[in-house]
């Protein structure tokens, strides 16, 4: 932890909506008196988490992918937050090297399908759910792990299942797989690292 913070701080890395941002945030506040979420990285300028951020009180960076990938640029804005720990939620770009040597075993992700089953580059959002149901999977669910400097390969902390019907649709899929990461990835961020 850094130092001149009693609490353990949290970054999180989105691409996308944020509805798992959100639940980490409110869980938190919630559930943690010792944990908060108090910067959230984004790489689009018109995902749905960055007035997400601003609603929560979270201070919010829109940066550029060259931005991300420049060390004097990102680390210095980690290092100003104090940041102990990052979670990977719906962020679509490889994470820099320097950035996972910097937190080892302090990055975690979490991945809409059964690793290593439907991982990989490419993989992600409604492209697993896909190749879930064009494979005629009975189950799926979602992996919590580290990240490595491999997409989806990192060691796997928490996995949870749900069914997989024979008429079911990506979009079902997505559903079920949604409950499960608002069910557990927060409360497995706080047993990893609380």
């Amino acid at each position: 932890m850094e130092k001149g913070y009693t609490t353990k701080r949290f970054a999180i890395f989105a691409s996308g909506d944020g509805s798992n941002a959100e639940n980490i945030v409110r869980y938190f506040r919630d559930n943690c008196c010792d944990a908060e979420v108090c910067l959230i990285v984004c790489n689009n300028r018109t995902a749905g988490v960055i007035g997400r951020a601003a609603r929560l009180g979270i201070d919010v960076r829109v940066m550029s992918r060259d931005d991300i990938n420049d060390s004097s640029r990102l680390l210095p804005l980690m290092e100003e937050h104090g940041i102990d720990v990052v979670v990977l939620a719906g962020f679509l770009l490889m994470v820099p090297e320097f950035l996972i040597n910097r937190y080892r075993g302090r990055i975690i992700n979490i991945h809409p399908s059964l690793l290593p089953r439907f991982g990989g580059r490419g993989m992600y959002g409604r492209y697993v759910h896909e190749a879930v149901i064009a494979s005629g999977e009975s189950r799926t669910g979602i992996t919590i792990h580290h990240v490595s400097e491999k997409y989806d390969e990192g060691r796997i902390i928490f996995q949870a299942s749900t069914e997989v019907a024979p008429d079911d649709t990506a979009e079902d899929v997505a559903a079920k797989v949604r409950i499960l990461e608002t069910l557990y990835f927060p409360r497995v961020l706080a047993e990893t690292f609380l």
